[in-house]
């Protein structure tokens, strides 16, 4: 990733969730169609589709933090 020009770190870390967000609900969008019904979200209830939404999500965010991770570093220096 490019240098980041953002020095508030509560700022990138929302920047951070809102990419994990946006794009962990596009794939999961994309996917759903192809996963087995007890793994589908219905709307407005809680059911193990989130769960799967949630874990994609999750994984996204701690990949963008992964990738992040020798900005702190740098921006110390």
């Amino acid at each position: 990733m490019g240098k980041s020009r953002i020095k508030n770190p509560m700022m990138k870390n929302f920047l951070d969730a809102l990419v994990a967000v946006l794009a962990g609900n596009a794939i999961y969008f994309l996917v759903m169609p192809h996963l087995p019904a007890v793994a589908r979200h219905a709307l407005f209830k809680e059911d193990w589709g989130l769960l799967v939404d949630f874990a994609i999500c999750t994984v996204i965010f701690a990949a963008v933090k992964f990738a992040r991770r020798h900005e702190r570093y740098k921006d110390e220096e």
